[in-house]
């Protein structure tokens, strides 16, 4: 398992670094919407459906999606980011309240409803991060995975106090602790290298503590739709490294949340 996941990174990870910034315009928007379309897939697996043709037509309801927001333009990407802000504010509900609150959405169509406001934003995000310039991207990139190392670092040396016990056992709130650490640091990092002053500086160090946060619950909100279908990965798409999904979840919450409040950064 463990060389079958090294291969896979090893082509893999230039690949999605090459895509990210490397790319531009509408071929950045297109390659972005491919890797959410891949998602959707596995997404509707999440949600139960198991008709090929039914996964199929989600899928080209999600693109068809994608092409009147990309046509919409700037305005339309706006509001969509907060409609995803508010999604993710019932999802932490969901995920807070599980299994108590199960029969909310374990109906396939509200999970794929679900997914709508999950996914759609992300790739909104992803587009908005672009077009501000490659450095908030890489900014949001390293924050989820300085979280995802800080969170396992501190949880292997203190975790004690379980996160979420019904939804991820491993998850351990000295693992939330040490991953908002991380991403502090890499903020403060981040603020002396792009000079954005105290004010800057601190509110970018704000905004990071919040986005890292919601990094988390994406990794929870698939965990708990993982457990519910009681599969170990969304797909086998990536071998030794399971589902699109798997690889994105976290990146599923905080790339649009960081694409919302980005601006609220005064760049001096």
């Amino acid at each position: 398992m463990l060389k079958q996941r090294i291969i896979t990174a090893a082509w893999l990870a230039p690949l999605v670094i090459a895509g990210l910034f490397g790319l531009e315009g509408n071929a950045y928007a297109l390659f972005t919407a491919l890797i959410v379309l891949l998602a959707t897939w596995e997404w509707s697996n999440l949600a139960g459906i198991a008709s090929p043709l039914q996964r199929t037509a989600y899928l080209v309801f999600m693109a068809v999606l994608m092409v009147l927001l990309w046509l919409a333009g700037s305005e339309g990407s706006g509001r969509l980011l907060w409609v995803g802000a508010l999604g993710w504010l019932v999802n932490l509900y969901w995920v807070t309240h599980y299994p108590d609150k199960t029969n909310h959405w374990q109906a396939p169509s509200w999970r794929l409803v679900m997914g709508l406001w999950v996914l759609l934003p992300c790739w909104v995000g992803f587009n908005v991060l672009e077009a501000a310039g490659s450095v908030w991207l890489l900014f949001v990139l390293l924050l989820v995975w300085s979280a995802d190392i800080g969170a396992y670092f501190a949880g292997r040396a203190w975790g004690q106090r379980k996160l979420a016990p019904s939804v991820s056992p491993g998850k351990s709130w000295e693992g939330v602790l040490g991953g908002m650490m991380a991403t502090v640091l890499l903020a403060l990092v981040f603020g002396v290298w792009q000079q954005l002053g105290i004010l800057g500086s601190g509110l970018l160090v704000l905004i990071t503590l919040v986005v890292t946060l919601a990094s988390v619950l994406g990794d929870l909100l698939e965990s708990m739709l993982k457990r519910h279908r009681q599969i170990k990965d969304s797909s086998q798409l990536l071998p030794g490294h399971g589902g699109v999904l798997d690889r994105v979840d976290s990146l599923t919450a905080a790339v649009p949340l960081f694409a919302l409040l980005y601006p609220l950064v005064p760049v001096l």
